[in-house]
C-alpha cells in the first residue's frame, strides 16, 4: 500500500504562490494521483489529478490557469503550483492516489489513498 504524504502548505495573501508536494511511500496503487481540497464548511472537491505514466492532466474549473500538476515518476512524488491565489482557494488540501485510471477528476470515494493534509490559507 501507498502512504502519502504531503508538505508546502502555508500562509499567503491573495495573489501569491505556493508548491505543494505530495510522496507515495511507493509506485503500487498510484496509477492515478490526485490533489483534493476541503474547503470550510464544504466538501471534499478535486482540484487537479494526473496519471503518474504521463498524459493529459485534469484541472477543476475553478484553478484551471492558475494550479499546475506535474510529477516527478521517478520519485513517487507529485506536485500542485498554485499561482494568483485567492481567498476561497482556503482549506485543506489532500493528496490522493488509486491504482485506477480514472477519466477525469473522479470522487473521493474513487482513491484508496490519502495524505493526512496540508493546511493553505490565503488572506485577502
Amino acid at each position: 500500500q501507498a502512504k502519502l504524504v504531503e508538505s508546502g502548505g502555508g500562509s499567503v495573501q491573495a495573489g501569491g504562490s505556493l508548491r505543494l508536494s505530495c510522496v507515495a511511500s511507493s509506485s503500487g496503487d498510484t496509477n492515478t494521483m490526485a490533489w483534493f481540497r476541503q474547503r470550510p464548511g464544504q466538501e471534499r472537491e478535486g482540484v487537479a489529478s494526473i496519471f503518474r505514466g504521463g498524459g493529459i492532466p485534469y484541472y477543476a474549473d475553478s484553478v484551471k490557469g492558475r494550479f499546475t500538476i506535474s510529477k516527478d515518476s521517478a520519485k513517487n512524488t507529485i506536485f500542485l503550483q498554485m499561482d494568483n491565489l485567492k481567498p476561497e482557494d482556503t482549506g485543506m488540501y489532500y493528496c490522493a492516489a488509486t491504482a485506477d485510471f480514472l477519466v477525469g477528476l473522479g470522487r473521493a470515494n474513487n482513491y484508496r489513498h490519502w495524505g493526512q493534509g496540508t493546511q493553505v490559507t490565503v488572506s485577502s
